[in-house]
């Protein structure tokens, strides 16, 4: 026999009929405030927990809101900026009462069917679209299945509702920083093009650059990997004369711009004494290499905090303007130094 607390035990201790407390305990009119607080606390001395099933029949609703990582999944297993994200988004929706779908979809065509399936059967009331990419078809097909869907990092003129952290206040003290050390040849490494922070971080890196009247050097595009970054390592670094190599790097990603450094010495090349790397993103591993790692900081918890908030209220009908946080920041760390003299 179930010991399961029902609605119809908490409208017996509150002296209240079953409407009552469903209109009380849902946030819907029809009841008085000493009445809502009677139920609620009834509610709360029984230990009851609504069922979500009968409350999405109530309200007609999921109560979950979907998240498909358009990334292979190695990058989720590694990269610590995803948990961050996800983590903010739960801190809004689990007092609220909505639920996580997270979702892979390292393919396009996977993705787009991850979508249609959320929305199949009203599986989500509506979707967060990360890790945009050029022309991406997630936008139209959103719009087609009527899913309500905020984007991350959307550039300007985003259909949707979005929610953005600018890359370049932060590229441009990175850049100053680099160039008050005296350094003149630079290279970047890249995230993959299709990406449009991707894009995002290498404009504000060029801009930088040619605003202080010096090349931009050297562009390689990686993968937002560990593994990318040994490999533009071995692209800028390997086989080049000192004279003839950047002095100072900037990866897209802390995770690529920790491969680009380990790479870096066991090529024999000294950082920062022989070469100035920076990441973006401000990853905590970061801190914990030798030498500690310069980046640009991102505040991924903050990012998942508000792209929540905005997607719960684009499902509740609200009328929603887009959020800008505060920009990323740079933190200077031991991984840059001034350039090396001509030996």
């Amino acid at each position: 026999m179930s010991n399961r607390v029902t609605i119809v035990d908490v409208a017996a201790k509150a002296g209240v009929a079953i409407s009552s407390v469903s209109s009380a305990l849902n946030n819907r009119p029809g009841v008085s405030e000493d009445t809502r607080r009677r139920i609620v606390e009834a509610a709360r001395e029984l230990g009851f927990v609504p069922s979500l099933r009968g409350r999405s029949l109530s309200a007609k609703r999921a109560f979950t809101v979907g998240l498909v990582v358009h990334r292979d999944p190695y990058v989720l297993e590694s990269d610590p900026f995803f948990g961050s994200f996800i983590g903010g988004i739960e801190t809004v929706l689990d007092p609220r009462g909505y639920a996580l779908i997270l979702q892979m979809g390292s393919e396009p065509v996977e993705t787009l069917d991850r979508y249609r399936s959320l929305a199949a059967n009203r599986r989500v009331d509506g979707v967060f679209i990360s890790d945009l990419g050029v022309d991406d078809p997630r936008i139209a097909l959103v719009q087609e299945l009527g899913l309500p869907a905020v984007g991350v990092n959307a550039d300007p003129g985003f259909p949707l509702a979005a929610v953005r952290q600018s890359h370049v206040e932060g590229i441009r003290e990175l850049v100053e920083h680099l160039v008050g050390l005296g350094h003149t040849r630079f290279a970047h490494v890249t995230g993959p093009h299709e990406f449009i922070h991707a894009g995002q971080r290498q404009r504000a890196w060029s801009d930088a650059l040619e605003a202080a009247g010096l090349p931009v050097g050297d562009i390689v595009e990686g993968d937002f990997t560990y593994e990318g970054g040994v490999a533009a390592a071995d692209r800028l670094l390997a086989g080049r004369a000192p004279d003839e190599r950047p002095t100072a790097v900037m990866c897209s990603n802390d995770l690529s711009a920790i491969g680009f450094l380990g790479r870096a010495g066991e090529l024999g090349i000294r950082v920062p004494d022989d070469l100035s790397v920076a990441g973006f993103d401000g990853i905590e591993l970061g801190s914990y290499v030798r030498p500690m790692l310069t980046t640009v900081a991102t505040t991924p918890r903050l990012l998942g905090v508000e792209a929540a908030r905005l997607l719960l209220e684009t499902i509740n009908g609200t009328a929603v303007v887009d959020i800008d946080i505060e920009p990323a920041r740079l933190v200077v760390r031991s991984s840059t130094g001034p350039a090396p003299q001509p030996r």
